[in-house]
Formats: C-alpha cells, structure tokens, sequence
C-alpha cells in the first residue's frame, strides 16, 4: 500500500480528508494520511505564511522517501510570499484552475522534492459544496440557501469559478445567507452528503488532483 501524506490547512480539510478520501482510497492501495500544518509551537491550521509551511513539506518529502506528500490549500487568500504570488505572470492568468495551475507549477519547483505532488483548491473549500447546493437544506432552516448559491454556481459556470474576492469567495458567500455555519462541523459532512463521484464531476481542477493521485506508483 502506497502513502501519501496530504498537507492540509486546517481541521475541516483533514475531517474531509480522513472521512471521505481515506476509505475510498484504501480500496485502491493507497493509504492517504492528512497533516495540518503548524503555524506556531502549540498552533495548527491556516497557511499564513509560506516561510512557516515549506520547511514541513521538505520534511515530510525527506523523511519518507518511498512515501509521496501532497497538498491541500486554498488558493484564496495565498499568503504574499507564497511561491509565483507576486509574478506579473500570475493575475494575468485566465481563470481560477489556471492561477492554481500556475502556483502549483512554482510551488512544485521551489520545493524540488522527487516524491512532492502540489495541488491547490479552486477557489477554496467551500467551493466543492457548491456542487450541491440543495444538501445545505437539511442544515437551515433559511430556505434562501439553496437557492442563493444554486444561482452562484449558475452565474460563474461551475462550483471552482465562483469569485474569490474578501466578500464573494464561496465561504463569505455561504455565511451571508447561513450566519450558521460552522466550517468544521458542516464543512465535511456536507461534503460526505454530496459523495466524491459527484464532487469529481462537477469541479475539474479537484478530480485531476485525485486523477494524479491515483496515478502516482
């Protein structure tokens, strides 16, 4: 059974990690392992500087060579030193999957490690439970949930093209309609609701993460 460590930014990423893709991947001799990763002695969670994640990741590639080590961010809110943010190159980037593509490019040469697989979620978490909207109704009773990020979704194209800005990102936008909702607790559950086949299908930039995943010796 192959490992793949998975970096993760905090507790609802490593929940959805361990309740969704480990037993699905276990199936197919891959054994995923989610690590949040530390800001701080004694702190976890949230990629506040790249400075403080990229000793992790080599760690983690060093460490377990016969191993592999992937990552699970956001690609809203990348710290500043985050590699490739601050290229001219990387506004004029065409859409969200390409701006992931590009950092994931940059991030993948500056950590130099054979057995490292980088990856970054479009826009952030909650985007995937936009492939879904109507599993958010079990958890309010505001009928307008489902129906605001239904027609969000219906806007941008698909889940991972709804806007990243400080007040459309797919979490502000199901926080102005659900003040409720807890990221922790709703975040994976939902997700387990909607089911990985669905999640796949619906957002590309996801399932060709798990398409290289599922392709790694």
């Amino acid at each position: 059974m192959s490992r793949v460590y998975v970096v993760v930014e905090g507790q609802t990423e490593e929940a959805f990690v361990r309740e969704l893709l480990v037993p699905h991947y276990a199936r197919l001799d891959k054994y995923l392992i989610p690590i949040i990763v530390s800001t701080s002695p004694g702190h976890k969670g949230g990629v506040v500087s790249y400075a403080k994640v990229r000793p992790q990741i080599v760690r983690l590639c060093r460490q377990d060579a016969d191993a592999w080590v992937t990552t699970l961010f956001d690609l809203y809110a990348l710290p500043t030193d985050f590699p490739g943010k601050a290229a001219p190159a990387y506004p004029a980037q065409a859409s969200g999957s390409a701006k992931a593509q590009y950092l994931e490019a940059q991030l993948r040469q500056d950590i130099a490690e054979p057995n490292f697989l980088p990856n970054l979620l479009v826009h952030e978490y909650e985007a995937l439970l936009f492939t879904q909207p109507a599993q958010f109704e079990q958890w309010t009773s505001n009928s307008k949930v489902p129906v605001t990020l239904a027609q969000a979704v219906a806007q941008a194209g698909s889940p991972e093209d709804v806007n990243d800005s400080p007040h459309t990102a797919p979490s502000k936008r199901i926080l102005a309609v659900m003040p409720e909702y807890q990221k922790t607790f709703h975040g994976p559950l939902i997700a387990c609701d909607i089911g990985l086949d669905a999640l796949r299908q619906a957002c590309p930039h996801f399932h060709a993460w798990l398409l290289a995943v599922e392709a790694l010796p």
